[in-house]
């Protein structure tokens, strides 16, 4: 029988807006265990479905990890490069490793595994929708952070 293979779905939050870092999230689940029901797209959901969500996903997940870039880095980079350095970091920082990693989008960084680009994934593949309510629930939590010291 074969092995089942770890499936990795990455996406990122805050390449639109103008201030803060590019969030990127990368979450794994077992194979053959059930996710969580209602993980969609991080963008239909509201924030009290994302943070319900968000604690699940963490709870089921065989892995998951956050992972930054910082303005400094968007700035020097440019928000592309700095997104998928962040994603990157995500994948790198997981407690497991994955046998293929599919990405958010058009773009995806170069792993030492196998990686798949799927366009609007985040509303077509559920591991890729739960990254992205991970890395909603981050962004906006750092966001929240950093409006308390910079109200401006």
């Amino acid at each position: 029988m074969a092995a089942l293979r770890l499936i990795c779905g990455v996406d990122e939050a805050g390449r639109g807006p103008l201030a803060g870092p590019v969030c990127a999230a990368a979450v794994v689940f077992e194979p053959g265990r059930r996710a969580p029901a209602g993980i969609a797209d991080s963008k239909v959901l509201s924030s009290r479905e994302r943070e319900r969500l968000s604690i699940l996903i963490k709870d089921r997940a065989l892995a998951w990890a956050v992972a930054w870039a910082s303005v400094d880095e968007i700035d020097s980079l440019n928000i592309l490069q700095a997104s998928l350095l962040a994603m990157r970091r995500a994948v790198e920082s997981l407690s497991v490793s994955p046998h293929e990693v599919w990405f958010d989008g058009p773009h995806c960084p170069l792993l030492a595994v196998p990686v798949r680009a799927i366009v609007d994934g985040d509303a077509k593949v559920r591991v890729i929708a739960a990254a992205s309510i991970l890395a909603k629930t981050a962004r906006d939590a750092e966001m929240c952070r950093l409006h308390g010291q910079f109200p401006q």
